[in-house]
């Protein structure tokens, strides 16, 4: 992460959830590709409506940081917007990984199949430290 935004703090928080969000959306197509044709047809689906919502979501971040790009002074209007957006992508964030459970302990693609475990496994910690570095970047400055 890194630390040196200044008073533009909100390109920090925008440039961590546009790499999440990405990673996210990726990921979504390695879950399917890794299960291949075992995986059930609920979770390819869902998989793929969610790789559809990770890259609207990706879409709107590339659009906020374009903003802020563009301001020569970050309002406190934009600042809480920003901040609602990046909520949002934690809150995403936290599905997904719901998602990503009842894979790993639901589908017989993967609840008896130790790759996919370890796959699925990975994928979570990587959306947890999203998370992680999200709570900190919003909450960080409110004690």
């Amino acid at each position: 992460m890194q630390f040196y935004y200044g008073e533009q703090m909100p390109l920090r928080m925008l440039d961590e959830a546009e790499f999440w969000k990405t990673q996210e959306e990726e990921h979504t197509v390695v879950i399917r590709e890794a299960l291949d044709d075992n995986l059930e047809a609920k979770y390819v689906n869902a998989l793929k409506e969610w790789e559809q919502a990770l890259s609207e979501t990706h879409q709107k971040v590339v659009s906020y940081i374009q903003s802020v790009k563009r301001s020569q002074y970050v309002y406190e209007g934009l600042q809480a917007d920003v901040n609602e957006l990046v909520k949002f992508c934690l809150d995403e964030s936290m599905q997904f990984i719901e998602l990503c459970n009842q894979i790993k302990v639901h589908s017989a693609a993967a609840k008896d199949d130790p790759f996919a475990q370890t796959l699925l496994d990975h994928i979570i910690v990587e959306s947890e430290y999203f998370i992680g570095i999200a709570r900190v970047i919003l909450y960080e400055d409110h004690g």
